[in-house]
């Protein structure tokens, strides 16, 4: 049995959830499964499954071989993938998901070249700001910021992203600059409320030391454009990521505020089923997308992109 056969045979046993599921998918007999998983936990000299005669479950070595399993199976496909996909044209329907504001300034854009390049595949954009559940809405490719916590999808890192701290020279002018996380207590901050989650908390870290501020402010909106306006216009400071705010730094229009502190990172990530690994269109379209956004992204420090 080789090394590959045995992660896809158990990452199968752990996802039927029994030994007589696991028989009937790979048409084998249960005593034939049994003995299988007996011969990979001897050879491995752990036990990686509890059974019942009704149900299995991981081991805390089984855990890490599962999660080390899969992350290798989806490895190699990916690997196959890329080796054989100059022989496949990528055609057909690609459904592609990203935030309002965001894409409208670089996925947009970014589909018009990869469908001059790539005719035959039909693209269909959807922009929202709400959380997007891939299975759920037909959507193959779901373009997303920070941590993707979803264990069943898979994230590709397209583009590094910082969430930046910044404010208009007028404002500062009127209210000073703040010298330490605690001081954005005292100011006018613009907070956005996006995807029901806790607002106005935003964390900031400087070495080891982490702070999480309570902020408050006159103005707060769902809309990122909006509130980039907003600061513009002098109401108060915002956090906002960096391709966002990145021409009005250069420009003067926004300073940045307590630049030595750093936020949570916020880098970008396609985000896809795992099903998807072997379809070209994914891949190719993932491929142009991450090569646009080297070339085109708006950062004051390119390099960092």
């Amino acid at each position: 049995m080789n090394t590959d056969s045995e992660l896809a045979f158990f990452c199968s046993l752990v996802k039927q959830g029994s030994l007589a599921a696991t028989a009937r998918e790979l048409n084998l007999t249960p005593p034939a499964v049994s003995r299988r998983l007996s011969l990979l936990e001897e050879r491995l000299g752990v036990r990686l499954l509890n059974r019942t005669t009704r149900r299995i479950s991981l081991t805390s070595e089984g855990e890490v071989y599962f999660e080390s399993a899969q992350r290798i199976l989806r490895a190699i496909e990916e690997m196959e993938q890329r080796v054989s996909s100059s022989r496949n044209a990528p055609k057909g329907v690609l459904r592609v998901n990203a935030p309002l504001g965001f894409g409208r300034s670089y996925i947009g854009p970014s589909i018009s070249g990869f469908s001059k390049a790539y005719p035959d595949v039909e693209v269909q954009l959807h922009l929202t700001d709400r959380p997007i559940v891939l299975p759920d809405e037909a959507i193959d490719i779901s373009i997303r910021f920070g941590n993707v916590p979803d264990s069943r999808l898979i994230a590709r890192k397209i583009a590094a992203n910082r969430r930046l701290l910044c404010a208009s020279p007028a404002y500062l002018r009127h209210a000073g600059m703040p010298s330490t996380p605690h001081e954005l207590t005292e100011h006018q901050c613009i907070v956005l409320r996006q995807n029901e989650g806790a607002f106005g908390n935003w964390r900031l870290s400087h070495g080891k030391q982490n702070e999480t501020v309570k902020v408050h402010g006159k103005l707060s909106t769902n809309d990122g454009e909006v509130a980039l306006k907003w600061a513009l216009e002098g109401h108060g400071i915002l956090m906002r990521a960096e391709w966002d705010v990145a021409k009005y730094l250069r420009s003067g229009r926004l300073v940045q505020v307590l630049a030595e502190y750093e936020t949570p990172a916020a880098d970008i990530y396609a985000v896809y089923m795992e099903r998807l690994n072997l379809a070209a269109k994914v891949s190719y379209f993932l491929d142009y997308l991450r090569d646009y956004l080297e070339k085109h992204t708006d950062s004051p420090q390119r390099g960092t992109w």
